[in-house]
């Protein structure tokens, strides 16, 4: 037994370290397509770049794991169906049901792992992805010099250039307007041609230009000179220097997206659904009290002297023995009670459906918790046995399986999510709906493979119609 274990260790380890990589791989490409405008020609260092890429591979590991989960056991089983391993396993007395228990352990530790991942490291790599992913998208891009328009990336400085070598640094036609509202003038200086590059410790960029002119306008001297001075430059070469301190990116405090139901574990999103649980209820109560004062059922008077006279109250005609201006009065007053009323109830139920849906947030990501680590033992009962039915190891029908099944989930776990954030189902049934679903089909599954089914034989499905298409023309 203990040499069978070790080979099915053995047969899975190798393969769910490969799948792992492959997916997470995958997954983080889809990513940097998504995010390749924000991140290609902003002048990040390679380091930055590299962190936000591990960052996201962290917070791909929710999808990743179970997948890579799936894809492994099929392969194991089905490369041990293949080879024959799996008759010879049978034939020394052990069902597949034994022979799928150290594997059961070993999925288990890797749910219980997934679940230790989610509650304390995930939040802290959803944090720091965020905040990373949100500087980087904030940051202006490193191309300040764009041909044919006036570039304003420079505090008082607006730079033309007409056009740019395939090399990118000599430059053609450089015109630039320098603005000194502390002078208030105005200098503009244009040039044949240039060549730009950065200062060793990037603080700088460096404009060399040759063969232009330089026009200055600047305010006379007040008792001398009062009218405005022109003055006029010819120059062969001369430089102009750039501050890029502006283009660093500017990293903002990862506290202020502590907030977020991402970055917290089980306890905080404890507390903080609770929290807002409660305030929900106590705004229900205000409502009551609001609303009681516009019902005059509770506010009718006393009856006073007798010199009043009460008009009794008939059912159907509610204005009986009023006057028409009684009546309009009674219109008037009535209709923008209801109109207040109206005003108190919309804006209450606008902060109620808010709190509601912060209340559904939080249960929702609080059973998130959870959730991947079913989801990978949901995932490895399809898994093993399906492999063992369909009998092929190696990357073709297991990825083409385990990617119908991993659609599936993915697609049903969506549906339940979204509907329990609309408030169609309750968190709880919305976040496990998939796991429902999934789990009968891996017993049975299971059942059909201990039992050496041929639910994939696609020869036992032609001799069944074929027996089906002879009693029909018999």
């Amino acid at each position: 037994m203990k040499k069978i274990h070790l080979l099915l260790l053995r047969s899975f380890v190798r393969p769910f370290i490969i799948t792992l990589f492959i997916v997470n791989f995958v997954l983080l490409m889809l990513f940097l397509f998504k995010y390749i405008d924000d991140l290609i020609g902003k002048g990040f260092e390679w380091y930055t770049i590299l962190q936000l890429m591990v960052y996201n591979s962290a917070t791909n590991i929710s999808m990743a794991l179970p997948l890579s989960i799936l894809l492994s056991s099929i392969m194991t089983y089905g490369s041990l169906g293949e080879n024959y391993e799996l008759v010879a396993i049978k034939s020394a007395g052990v069902s597949l049901r034994r022979a799928m228990y150290p594997m059961i352990i070993v999925v288990t530790i890797l749910s219980i792992a997934a679940f230790i991942f989610s509650d304390n490291m995930l939040p802290v790599a959803n944090k720091k992805y965020y905040s990373l992913l949100y500087d980087v998208r904030q940051q202006k891009s490193a191309n300040l010099l764009p041909e044919g328009v006036f570039s304003s990336s420079f505090p008082n400085y607006s730079i033309r250039v007409n056009r740019k070598d395939p090399d990118g640094q000599t430059l053609h036609d450089v015109m630039i307007y320098t603005k000194n509202e502390a002078e208030n003038n105005t200098n503009v200086l244009i040039a044949k041609e240039g060549r730009m590059y950065r200062t060793p410790d990037n603080q700088f960029l460096v404009l060399k230009l040759k063969d232009g002119i330089k026009y200055d306008e600047t305010n006379g001297e007040k008792n001398l000179e009062p009218r405005q001075r022109f003055t006029r430059f010819r120059f062969k070469e001369t430089e102009q220097k750039f501050d890029l301190s502006f283009m660093k990116m500017k990293r903002t405090d990862e506290n202020l997206f502590r907030s977020a139901v991402q970055m917290m574990d089980l306890k905080q999103l404890k507390y903080f659904g609770d929290s807002t649980q409660r305030q929900t209820d106590s705004s229900l109560i205000i409502n009551y009290k609001l609303i009681s004062a516009y019902v005059k059922y509770f506010s009718v008077p006393k009856k006073q002297v007798s010199a009043i006279k009460y008009v009794p109250f008939k059912k159907n005609n509610a204005f009986g023995g009023l006057t028409v201006s009684q009546q309009l009065i009674a219109l008037n007053n009535a209709s923008s009670e209801v109109r207040s009323v109206q005003d108190i109830v919309k804006n209450r139920a606008d902060m109620y459906k808010e709190e509601s849906k912060s209340v559904r947030r939080y249960a929702i990501e609080y059973q998130k918790k959870f959730t991947l680590s079913a989801a990978c033992l949901a995932l490895f009962l399809i898994g093993a046995p399906l492999g063992a039915i369909i009998r092929k190891g190696g990357l073709g029908m297991p990825v083409v399986v385990s990617v119908i099944f991993f659609l599936l989930y993915y697609i049903i776990w969506t549906i339940g999510e979204k509907s329990a954030k609309d408030g169609s189902l309750s968190p709880i049934i919305g976040t496990w709906i998939s796991i429902i679903i999934l789990t009968p089909i891996g017993i049975f599954l299971t059942y059909k493979a201990a039992n050496d089914s041929v639910l994939f034989d696609m020869e036992a499905y032609k001799r069944f119609f074929n027996k089906l298409i002879r009693r029909k023309d018999a």
